[in-house]
């Protein structure tokens, strides 16, 4: 028993302690023999820990390989293509254009063609380099006052609190360079939102930080007031995210520092919920009612919704809810449930929520099958990092894109897996005023701009290879699919497309019409 490593460890520890405590030559060792033993006889006698108690010392080399496992698996042990949510090949293309560097890649794709992680975009046999060098999307319906011409490609939904004021500033800055809009996330408008003049996309959830009454509901007059200001070009409504759809959270009180509550409208070190649902509307109607106040109060600017498509029959339920009641929205992001930036519980980041490419069709299916498509423009966010990341949700029906974690790389991030603990090494997803020091936002800015104008460009060359003279005029047939090793086929052989007014003219013709009648104007519950 005497030689089981909870006796043996502490004992040698001991032992070499004392004969370099009386031998000269060796007393320097002490440094580090003696911190040594104030930890071993701390695992020795505490009796929380089993394995520390057991093997005293020794066990916390379990822990560090722990901590270190993220940087060793990434850098030593992972290929090029292993790596999740984004392997090293995506993230270095990110890495290569924001810092203006050669993008190019050698000796040919490294995917297997003849299995289902490789799917194309046709090009053709006379590619046309007479479009645009870029273009611009307008986005409000015909009840908007106000329409905004946006980029094709825009900073996707991320609040000041799960990135740092540095963070926020270079994306903002970024933005205010390249022309293109940052969304400010659903934790309200913060100084270093406006302190570059950046296009906003303000995004109200259930929490309506910015906007909301003492007792968290939301406030008209408040919304009016921050509305108002020339920066905030688009309000956007937050059904769910990505990442944890359905889900609300808790803002602890520790968290909620004067700053965060300046921007969210709280009271310093306060606990704050975010419910999972709104409580300015409960029903299709009044969510599309409650659309078309807030665009009113804005003063007539581009009003819509985001949301990542869960149940089909909701969808359908919406677009009754427009038919019936004649009010659109200007817009409808679709975010796929491989989103995701901060922290979210595992069970639902891995098991809710629908992928972008269904969600964006059911989506599309949904405006074009009841001739409401060309009212409302259609936004899709979900691991969009590159051009071809673009052209895909084109394809799909999307009239632009929207990406979060590919500007977190633009910024520097190096996908540590530390977003949700605050430690992020690189000042990106952190409140430590330490570890912000690190990311110099005059720097950071001219990489968010040049990774964004970089993907544009890259775009267009598919644009140009297609043949096509704009993004738009990329269809589902011209996107293959790897089928089985041996057929692949166009995305309409996996997936329906609707013709226009299908919906209303033959529903029963189409996959959705178990949805279609099940659905209604007034609630989103499935009517049987």
């Amino acid at each position: 028993m005497l030689l089981a490593p909870r006796y043996l460890w502490p004992a040698i520890i001991l032992a070499a302690s004392a004969l370099c405590a009386f031998t000269p030559g060796l007393r320097w060792l002490l440094l580090l023999l003696l911190p040594a033993l104030a930890v071993t006889l701390v695992d020795f006698l505490q009796r929380k820990h089993a394995l520390r108690r057991n093997y005293p010392l020794l066990a916390r080399i379990r822990w560090l390989f722990e901590d270190l496992r993220p940087f060793l698996r990434s850098y030593i042990v992972e290929n090029d293509k292993e790596g999740r949510p984004f392997n090293i090949d995506e993230r270095s293309l990110v890495y290569a254009r924001a810092k203006g560097q050669v993008d190019s890649h050698p000796m040919g794709t490294e995917l297997d063609v003849y299995s289902n992680e490789y799917e194309w975009l046709g090009h053709s046999m006379a590619p046309r380099d007479d479009c645009p060098k870029s273009w611009r999307v307008r986005i409000g319906g015909p009840d908007c006052a106000q329409p905004y011409d946006s980029s094709l490609l825009n900073i996707s939904a991320m609040s000041f609190g799960s990135l740092s004021a540095n963070a926020i500033e270079a994306l903002n800055k970024g933005a205010a360079i390249g022309g293109f809009a940052h969304d400010t996330g659903e934790g309200g408008i913060s100084a270093y939102h406006r302190k570059h003049g950046g296009d906003l996309i303000w995004e109200i959830g259930s929490g309506y930080f910015g906007c909301r009454t003492p007792d968290g509901h939301f406030d008209p007059a408040r919304f009016a007031d921050c509305a108002a200001d020339d920066q905030v070009k688009m309000i956007e409504i937050k059904i769910s995210q990505g990442a944890k759809p359905g889900h609300g959270g808790m803002l602890p009180g520790s968290k909620v520092t004067p700053e965060i509550a300046a921007a969210r409208n709280l009271e310093p070190w306060i606990d704050c919920n975010s419910p999972a649902a709104h409580s300015a509307f409960s029903n299709p109607i009044e969510l599309l009612e409650w659309v078309a106040q807030l665009r009113e109060l804005s003063g007539g600017k581009p009003a819509g919704i985001k949301l990542c498509v869960g149940l089909p029959h909701e969808v359908m339920a919406l677009t009754k809810a427009m038919l019936e009641t004649g009010i659109t929205p200007d817009f409808i992001i679709v975010d796929g449930a491989e989103g995701g930036t901060g922290a979210a519980p595992q069970e639902l980041t891995d098991n809710v929520g629908m992928p972008m490419r269904e969600g964006l069709t059911i989506m599309r299916n949904a405006l074009v099958g009841t001739n409401l498509k060309d009212r409302i423009k259609i936004g899709a966010a979900g691991k969009i990092h590159s051009g071809a990341g673009m052209a895909r949700a084109f394809a799909l029906g999307a009239d632009w894109t929207n990406a979060a974690r590919a500007f977190m790389f633009s910024l520097g991030c190096i996908q540590s897996m530390q977003c949700h603990v605050g430690n992020c090494p690189t000042g990106v997803a952190t409140q430590k005023a330490w570890r912000q020091k690190g990311l110099v936002v005059e720097d950071k800015a001219r990489r968010v701009a040049r990774f964004q104008a970089e993907t544009i460009g890259a775009l267009r060359e598919i644009i140009v290879a297609m043949g096509f003279q704009a993004p738009w005029d990329i269809s589902f047939h011209d996107m293959v699919l790897r089928i089985d090793s041996v057929r692949a086929g166009p995305m309409s052989q996996v997936y329906q497309f609707l013709e226009p007014g299908q919906l209303l003219d033959d529903p029963e013709s189409t996959q959705f019409a178990r949805s279609w009648r099940t659905a209604r104007a007034d609630t989103f519950r499935k009517v049987t």
